[in-house]
């Protein structure tokens, strides 16, 4: 079994069906992107874990890319809605940012993939992780904490890291669930770190990372299907000179991110400021008092 997150958006907006008395019913994973006959697998209906965030559990399927629609209610006697954009590629919770199916999509490779190809991308997407990583200076996956017997702070949301006595407010923190106990106080689950899964940017780059090393790898064997190599233009009749397509410069439309484009997600350093010792009232000016 695994688990999927989704976001109801009704309107042309973000939406949160259950403070509406609305609710996401379910969700049907088809194995062509017709989303048409029987589904491969249906889920629902999804648990509420806070606002505008669904759960579903999903059931095990075997590994590749499903088309999915996710029904839900808007509110209380409101008609259904069906959400025809949702992809899924397994398997999910892997710990990679991007699956072998989205670096295939870049390339050109036409799916199902097979074992070599998805293992070949898979490698890519490490090699591209491992770089950001390098670059960032912090780990791309969160982190779980738990708060044991504490009390919420008053006029903050429950699901506000705020709320919480919580010792990591420098860095990303994310309210996963809490529970009360019986002697009133709450146990809560925190994730802290940044959760880049759920950064576009991060994920862009990624996935263009990785397909631009497959096809620059001379190591790379076209008939493999794992890459289309450079990407020619144009060949003379007797193959003596060949062209290349010219990628957009950085900062162009259509160019790939480059790696400073991330810069916004590194971690900020706070360090004290040295303060030089004062000599103690009434013979100098002091931290706390002074007469001038």
């Amino acid at each position: 079994m695994t688990v999927y997150d989704y976001m109801p958006v009704y309107g042309g907006s973000a939406y949160d069906p259950g403070t509406s008395g609305g609710q996401v019913t379910r969700i049907d994973l088809h194995s062509s992107p017709e989303r048409s006959g029987t589904p491969a697998a249906t889920a629902g209906p999804a648990v509420r874990l806070r606002a505008t965030a669904y759960r579903f559990t999903l059931p095990d399927l075997p590994d590749g890319r499903y088309w999915c629609t996710v029904t839900f209610t808007p509110g209380k006697d409101l008609p259904s809605v069906t959400d025809r954009t949702v992809k899924v590629d397994y398997p999910l919770g892997t710990g990679l940012l991007a699956s072998p199916e989205q670096i295939a999509d870049k390339l050109g490779v036409p799916l199902p993939l097979t074992a070599q190809q998805r293992e070949d991308f898979r490698d890519a997407i490490s090699d591209a992780q491992s770089d950001v990583v390098a670059y960032l200076g912090r780990p791309l996956l969160p982190q779980p904490r738990m708060l044991s017997a504490v009390q919420p702070f008053y006029g903050y949301d429950m699901y506000d890291p705020r709320a919480w006595p919580v010792q990591d407010l420098d860095d990303v923190v994310t309210v996963g669930s809490y529970k009360e106990t019986e002697d009133g106080a709450y146990d809560v689950q925190l994730l802290v770190g940044l959760n880049a899964a759920a950064e576009r940017p991060i994920v862009r780059y990624i996935v263009a990372h990785a397909v631009e090393g497959i096809r620059n790898d001379p190591a790379t064997s076209p008939d493999s299907g794992s890459g289309a190599g450079r990407r020619v233009t144009s060949v003379s009749a007797e193959g003596q000179s060949i062209s290349y397509d010219a990628a957009p410069v950085a900062g162009q439309a259509g160019a790939l991110p480059a790696l400073d484009s991330l810069a916004r997600y590194r971690k900020l350093v706070i360090r004290p400021l040295p303060v030089v010792a004062a000599s103690p009232w009434p013979y100098g000016r002091g931290r706390r008092y002074s007469r001038w």
